[in-house]
């Protein structure tokens, strides 16, 4: 009888338990971002006696795969601005392997007051002003303009996800409905394209560090992608309103999670 070696000495039930996580982690992720708020801290959990480092390689590895299956499910849904998207994704990739690079030499702790405030000014924002993000509108600013702010979007996000990460996906979609009038389906999914190059990025930099654990990282990552197919499809049929309710929610469950973290 074959015998199947898990890795860090895994039993089924754990293996079973960290793939649900990772379904729920791309269902979740692929609609408001925030993926990581359910993986991470269900993959510690699972594996406390595992070093940290490989624990976040293996998260990487499988949102990674997620969000590049979110990312070509909205775009055959015709609901990604590619023109618009393929250079903030790109300089996003290079940067986030600099924030990534940056982030084994300078300590990243001074940046959790930092999100905790970004974090709750996001929830505030879109909790008072109720038409943020449910109809495609006009943007406020020119061509040019959009495209300068696209490529500052693109280069801040990806560096700021390779450096620390938390709430990457939340600010991503605020950036983008805030620069080019999106509404909340069109700014996951066009969000989705620059999150997936970061995901690329970091992910890259722990092969190169070689670290992680690519049999545990793939397994979760398939479940990952199936969670990630059925949140598109959930979040193309329910629409911005639905949304921007998980949105909210997810926003909430990161910032409560810095706050504990931070204190």
């Amino acid at each position: 009888m074959l015998e199947i070696v898990l890795p860090f000495s895994m039993s089924i039930r754990q293996l079973i338990g960290l793939c649900v996580i990772a379904f729920s982690a791309g269902l979740i992720d692929s609609i408001a971002g925030g993926g990581g708020l359910i993986q991470l801290p269900g993959i510690m959990a699972f594996l406390p006696n595992v070093p940290t480092v490989t624990l976040l390689a293996i998260n990487k590895n499988s949102s990674m795969l997620g969000t590049i299956t979110a990312m070509f499910e909205y775009q055959r849904k015709g609901l990604v601005n590619v023109k618009r998207m393929w250079k903030s994704a790109l300089i996003a990739l290079f940067t986030s392997a600099l924030g990534a690079y940056t982030a084994k030499r300078v300590p990243n702790e001074l940046l959790k007051p930092l999100i905790v405030v970004l974090l709750a000014f996001l929830i505030i924002f879109t909790l008072f002003k109720k038409d943020f993000g449910q109809e495609e509108h006009v943007s406020r600013f020119s061509d040019r303009q959009q495209a300068v702010l696209g490529l500052l979007l693109g280069l801040g996000i990806g560096f700021y996800d390779g450096f620390f990460g938390p709430g990457t996906g939340n600010l991503l979609i605020m950036g983008l409905i805030f620069i080019y009038g999106e509404n909340f389906l069109h700014a996951s999914a066009d969000a989705k394209t620059v999150n997936a190059m970061t995901n690329i990025a970091a992910f890259t930099m722990y092969v190169m560090m070689g670290v992680g654990n690519l049999f545990l990282g793939l397994t979760m990552g398939l479940f990952n992608m199936a969670g990630a197919h059925v949140g598109v499809k959930l979040a193309v049929l329910k629409g911005s309103r639905f949304i921007r309710v998980l949105f909210i929610v997810m926003s909430c469950g990161l910032l409560l999670k810095q706050i504990i973290e931070l204190f």
